[in-house]
């Protein structure tokens, strides 16, 4: 970023596709809209390019785009057509289920995983956007709860509470799915 800010153009390319795919699934996973979501990511670093001789490396470049991709997908989130598609995947429409089978399983251990991964969609959706937002980030991109805290503007304290009640939850509502199996 910082080669970009001094003038590389060939410095965003090598930005855009490093940090694209993670970018798209982020914010997919918070629109849940593959369309919206192509657009969003460009739209973030649309906002990336534009903001470029704003840039300060006080943080890692990582969360510097993470913040700018929530704040872009939280926008989006607030559009009253959005809201009503958060509403029906609340009621249990969650589009395609996670692949979790290792190759080779036989087809009950599939069908359990895909069960198990349509399950998991459903419950990650019903998350409140603030717990799926940080426990997305703490547990798919691996960012430190400092780098969350930062990226979703609040402190590390409420990090490490929105991702423990999100995992509490998750684990709370799969444990009981395993029970009524």
């Amino acid at each position: 970023m910082l080669a970009f800010r001094a003038g590389d153009g060939g410095a965003f390319d090598a930005l855009f596709r490093r940090w694209v795919g993670r970018v798209l699934r982020y914010v997919g996973r918070l629109v849940r809209d593959p369309a919206v979501a192509e657009e969003l990511a460009q739209e973030v670093f649309l906002r990336v390019h534009r903001a470029r001789e704003r840039y300060r490396a006080d943080a890692k470049f990582s969360t510097w785009l993470f913040t700018i991709a929530t704040n872009v997908a939280r926008n989006e989130l607030r559009r009253p057509q959005q809201r009503a598609r958060k509403r029906s995947l609340d009621q249990g429409d969650s589009g395609a289920p996670f692949e979790l089978p290792a190759p080779g399983s036989g087809a009950d251990a599939v069908a359990h995983a895909r069960r198990v991964g349509a399950t998991l969609e459903v419950e990650l959706a019903a998350l409140p956007d603030r717990q799926r937002e940080a426990l997305w980030l703490a547990a798919v991109e691996g960012f430190s709860y400092a780098e969350v805290a930062s990226a979703l503007e609040t402190s590390e304290a409420s990090v490490k509470a929105l991702v423990h009640r999100a995992r509490s939850t998750l684990a709370e509502r799969m444990g009981q799915e395993k029970m009524e199996s």
